[in-house]
């Protein structure tokens, strides 16, 4: 059973900074690529940014490109997500995925991925 537990969420002022933390449980986290999305009332849950497994492939949408930077400790078991010059449109709860068999590196197709967190709340005010 793996466990995807995120945190590092709150209440920022826009352009202000938050780092999100994802920690996943079992001894395979090595092998999977990750992946943070994030959803806001009445809308579906969107891509925001990706990594493979040794964290060489990056990929991000584009309304956070130079903004957010995804990264991981595999000694950690740990996925992050710094978040800088935040904007009230960041506003949503965002989720920590990890996807056990991608071919191709990384993905932004949220049906790709296997296991995902609870979610934590972001929210940025203006």
């Amino acid at each position: 059973q793996v466990q995807l537990v995120e945190s590092g969420g709150g209440l920022v002022q826009a352009g202000g900074s938050l780092k999100l933390s994802c920690v996943v449980s079992g001894r395979t986290f090595s092998s999977y690529a990750m992946g943070w999305f994030r959803q806001a009332p009445g809308k579906e849950r969107e891509f925001v940014a990706a990594l493979s497994r040794s964290g060489g492939r990056r990929y991000y949408v584009d309304s956070v490109k130079g903004r957010f930077t995804i990264s991981r400790d595999n000694a950690k078991n740990t996925v992050y997500l710094q978040m800088d010059s935040l904007k009230p449109e960041d506003t949503a709860i965002y989720y920590c995925a990890a996807d056990r068999d991608q071919p191709m590196g990384v993905t932004v197709r949220r049906y790709e991925y296997d296991y995902w967190g609870q979610g934590t709340q972001v929210t940025v005010s203006s």
